[in-house]
């Protein structure tokens, strides 16, 4: 469990995007010997590990030497991004004698989380001739700075109010802002010409490293655990499983998830759809393929917050190490059904983790995932869960240490389970 936790934390730290998360994944994916099926190439059948990619989205299958038309696959879904500030096309920005850059903030952030923290600044950059270099600058770069409570003697009592146009901007430097300043900089870190920019997807992140803590250090406290926890356990379960006979695993990490996958690359578009009717031997074979498959949507879930019991609904709450819970909705804001929930405990059991379930409270309205959006499009039995976290969507989560390996254990499990 330790050494997966660090290893958790090493891959959080490679991925401060989802570029670089996907770029993680392929790593390590063709240090285990899989390939890459362009998207655009033609399709090649046959047993292997195989991975696609999309942007910040990427596809991963191993097919096993039984393959026929028809045969059944165990998909595991989570996504790559998480809440955090995006930087506009013209960053250049600054007030008051500092200089400044211009964000919006990218799904439902904890805008508070980003005030007065170290950031680092990564993403990648297009340039002219259509090409994308990634760039990490994984050091103290932009700091949000809060107003001092001497200026606001309110905020205590009356609470903070942050405008996400005016309060949001990290300051990077003194003196007048000019345009083309953050390219420049960016262009000499990762050694291109700064006229060949093109255009650019670039965020903020949290530079601190992942640390344990806890007398007993039984917590990991980390970035970007949504949904990153997920996606590693995901890589690692696709790599135990690759080769089982008689099915077919897969892993997608989607980008997009935190604003509504509604894009190209997010669970609404047609990507894991088209690969999935093609490992099934077409459209006429994918009826049955799909009859018999079944999808693990895999995203963090709502640990119980002490200091906010009531939020949470008293029979179902979710507590860290004491393995993955199983996400239930009666409005299907969770894919999960009775036999879903079932394929999802004979993984524990037969994994031996232990499991727990998250129900929202009824007038606490929950969230939702990839899961009923995946269900909907193909028609695959869906259930959902996730390892719980405190301080969801902030720049800074808290997760129990085991819990990564226990979902780690139970996904492959769920990949390589054969009963209809």
């Amino acid at each position: 469990m330790d050494d997966l936790a660090q290893d958790l934390a090493d891959f959080i730290v490679a991925s401060p995007t989802p570029y670089h998360a996907v770029a993680e994944v392929v790593r390590r994916l063709s240090a285990a010997g899989f390939v890459e099926q362009p998207e655009a190439g033609p399709w090649v059948d046959g047993p292997g590990g195989r991975y696609l990619v999309r942007d910040g989205t990427v596809l991963a299958w191993s097919v096993p030497s039984d393959a026929g038309p028809g045969l059944s696959m165990r998909i595991f879904a989570a996504h790559t991004d998480s809440p955090t500030l995006k930087v506009k096309p013209n960053p250049d920005v600054g007030a008051g004698g500092w200089r400044q850059v211009a964000v919006e903030v990218y799904g439902g952030a904890l805008w508070n989380s980003w005030l007065d923290r170290d950031l680092g600044l990564a993403g990648r950059l297009a340039l002219y001739d259509g090409s994308t270099v990634l760039v990490d600058v994984h050091r103290p770069l932009l700091r949000v700075p809060q107003l001092a409570i001497h200026l606001d003697r309110g905020v205590n009592s009356e609470g903070l109010h942050l405008d996400a146009q005016h309060h949001l901007l990290p300051v990077w430097g003194l003196g007048a802002p000019a345009e083309g300043d953050l390219l420049e900089f960016l262009a000499g870190e990762v050694g291109v010409d700064a006229d060949e920019i093109a255009a650019h997807d670039l965020v903020v992140h949290d530079v601190v490293p992942p640390a344990r803590l806890g007398e007993e250090e039984e917590l990991l406290a980390a970035p970007r655990l949504d949904n990153l926890a997920s996606v590693h356990a995901g890589i690692g379960a696709l790599l135990a499983a690759a080769g089982t006979p008689g099915v077919v695993p897969v892993f997608v990490g989607f980008d997009h998830e935190e604003i509504g996958s509604g894009s190209a690359t997010g669970a609404s578009g047609p990507l894991l759809e088209t690969v999935l009717t093609r490992l099934a031997g077409g459209f006429d074979a994918r009826g049955a393929a799909f009859a018999t498959s079944r999808c693990l949507s895999v995203d963090v879930t709502h640990a119980a917050h002490p200091n906010y019991l009531g939020h949470h609904d008293p029979g179902h709450r979710s507590v860290p190490n004491q393995g993955p819970a199983l996400k239930v909705n009666a409005n299907q804001r969770y894919a999960t059904d009775a036999p879903g929930a079932a394929a999802w405990r004979r993984a524990c059991r037969d994994a031996g983790v232990p499991t727990q379930v998250f129900v929202g409270k009824n007038t606490v309205p929950c969230g939702t995932t990839v899961g009923p959006l995946l269900a909907t499009r193909l028609g695959i039995r869906t259930v959902d869960v996730g390892i719980p976290v405190l301080s969801m969507h902030s720049a800074r989560e808290l997760c129990g240490v085991r819990d990564p390996g226990f979902l780690a254990a139970a996904a492959t499990t769920f990949l390589t389970d054969l009963q209809p």
